[in-house]
């Protein structure tokens, strides 16, 4: 029974910040809400794709020595298979008919992801009993790690939505490019953590709240050409 509760207590904290992030992203397309089964589904997706990213990243560490060239590879990782796993499953559907939605449903998959990685992270310290460390690290996931989830795959959803009305082909490569702009920025935070002293994390996450606000700015100017063809 005592193994259990860490991973009840674990399981809320990776989930509930999750949730709430949800909320407030969803909150972004309240003229047009998509529908609450795709919502659901996309955000299963993205906790599914953790499996995936996980032997992924294994097999990756059996040819990379370098940490931060190993942080690098789990980066494109994560962000290369949080894209297919959005286009396979949900960017295709009828109802994700026009360019914000491709921002939504990325930011939706984004945080399914990081909530099974939240929990995973918050695992480690509670099954040691150490509820310091795991309020410490539930904190710096949900003001930081988390949201950088989120600004990455929004950026891939962004380049999407952008060139939502152009044609497969060029939609194609600029989605290509949107996964390797996110994956970038990915690695870009998890070097600067690698690399600052632990009174400098807090200024790290702060880079992620400024590109998190250039995204709500960008989510305004989607909203005002949502019926305008681009290109």
């Amino acid at each position: 029974m005592n193994e259990i509760v860490p991973i009840l207590l674990a399981t809320a904290g990776g989930i509930l910040p999750a949730l709430a992030w949800l909320w407030f992203w969803l909150k972004e397309d309240k003229k047009h809400p998509e529908p609450r089964h795709l919502i659901a589904l996309a955000f299963f997706v993205g906790m599914l794709t953790v499996a995936l990213a996980i032997p992924a990243q294994k097999f990756a560490k059996l040819f990379i020595t370098g940490t931060t060239t190993l942080f690098i590879a789990w980066s494109f990782i994560e962000e290369i298979l949080k894209y297919s796993m959005a286009r396979s499953t949900i960017l295709w559907r009828r109802d994700v008919d026009e360019p914000l939605d491709m921002v939504i449903y990325m930011v939706v998959i984004a945080l399914g992801f990081a909530a099974v990685e939240n929990t995973l992270f918050l695992l480690s310290p509670l099954a040691g009993n150490d509820v310091f460390d795991t309020i410490l690290t539930g904190n710096l996931r949900f003001i930081g790690a988390t949201l950088l989830h989120v600004l990455s795959s929004a950026v891939v959803g962004l380049v999407l939505a952008f060139t939502y009305y152009k044609k497969p082909l060029a939609r194609n490569l600029y989605a290509l490019a949107g996964v390797i702009l996110g994956a970038l920025l990915h690695s870009g935070f998890n070097f600067l953590i690698l690399n600052s002293p632990d009174r400098y994390l807090l200024r790290t996450f702060a880079l992620v709240w400024i590109g998190v606000v250039v995204v709500l700015a960008l989510l305004e100017i989607i909203k005002r050409v949502r019926r305008c063809r681009i290109g």
